[in-house]
């Protein structure tokens, strides 16, 4: 399994370096967006009518600001937000994937 043997936060980016040797950026908004969480998947793919019962908050500055990054198991992630959003858990494999814009 490819592991992260790096990370800094540089700018508005959080930046990887892999274990295969590769690195990669990703931009805070991007990673933010991109939560794995259920409550944020919920949100994107239900119905309108299901969001009004349960609206996703705006995004703010501060949900784009990293407050800790804590390793899962040897396997992933999880990321704390400014906002106090904490429950995406992100995988190396996701993590991998997201690329940036």
């Amino acid at each position: 399994m490819i592991t992260p043997l790096q990370m800094d936060l540089v700018a508005e980016e959080l930046a990887i370096r892999w274990s295969d040797g590769t690195e990669q950026f990703i931009s805070l908004e991007d990673l933010r967006k991109k939560c794995p969480c259920a409550w944020c998947e919920k949100n994107m793919i239900a119905a309108p009518q299901a969001q009004e019962h349960s609206p996703k908050p705006p995004l703010c500055k501060e949900s784009y600001q990293i407050l800790s990054i804590v390793p899962v198991g040897g396997y992933a992630l999880q990321i704390t937000w400014g906002d106090g959003h904490a429950a995406g858990i992100y995988s190396y494999d996701y993590l991998r994937k997201i690329r940036k814009n």
